[in-house]
C-alpha cells in the first residue's frame, strides 16, 4: 500500500513539474537516466555476487559466522568486511535483508550496514585530499566503533 501511495505521489509530482516548466523536467529526466545507468551496472554485479555467495554458501555457515550466536566476534567480523566493502546504501539495506533471511543475526547486519554507509577503507585516500590524513583516519576510527557500539546495543536489545 505504502508503495502505491509513494508511486501515485512521484507521478503527480513529476505532472506537476512537466506542466510548470518542460524543458526543466525534460533535463532532470535524462540526469536521473544518466545516473540510473552509472549505478546500475554497480548495483547488478553487487547483487549476482551477493547471490552467488548466498547459493554457494549454506545458511549455517552464514549462521556459524555473522549469526546471533556468534556474538562480538560476528560484530567485528561484519564490522572489517562493511569497512573495505563499497556498496550504495540502498542495496547495502536489502543485502542485509537477505543475509537476516538467511541466518544472520541482527548486531551482525547492524554492524555491516554502519560501516558500509560510515566507514571507508577504500576511499581514504580520495578523503584525506579533502579534509587531511589526520581527519580522515580519525573519523574513520570513530565511526568504526560507533559502529560496533551501535551493533552491540542492537544485538542486546533484539536477541
Amino acid at each position: 500500500m505504502t508503495a502505491i501511495i509513494l508511486y501515485s505521489l512521484c507521478l503527480f509530482l513529476l505532472i506537476l513539474s512537466f506542466c510548470k516548466d518542460k524543458n526543466k523536467t525534460k533535463t532532470a529526466l535524462k540526469k536521473g537516466y544518466k545516473s540510473f545507468e552509472i549505478m546500475m551496472p554497480q548495483f547488478l554485479g553487487i547483487i549476482m555476487t551477493v547471490g552467488i555467495l548466498l547459493a554457494v554458501i549454506k545458511p549455517s555457515v552464514i549462521s556459524k559466522l555473522i549469526g546471533s550466536s556468534s556474538g562480538f566476534l560476528g560484530i567485528l567480523i561484519s564490522a572489517i568486511v562493511g569497512s573495505i566493502t563499497i556498496m550504495p546504501t540502498f542495496v547495502a539495506f536489502s543485502t542485509g535483508n537477505t543475509l537476516l533471511k538467511n541466518g544472520a543475526g541482527y548486531g551482525q547486519v547492524a554492524a555491516l550496514i554502519s560501516t558500509l554507509t560510515l566507514v571507508g577503507i577504500v576511499t581514504i585516500g580520495l578523503e584525506s585530499k579533502y579534509i587531511g590524513k589526520k581527519a580522515a583516519l580519525l573519523r574513520n576510527f570513530v565511526c568504526f566503533l560507533f559502529s560496533i557500539v551501535v551493533a552491540v546495543f542492537i544485538a542486546f536489545v533484539f536477541e
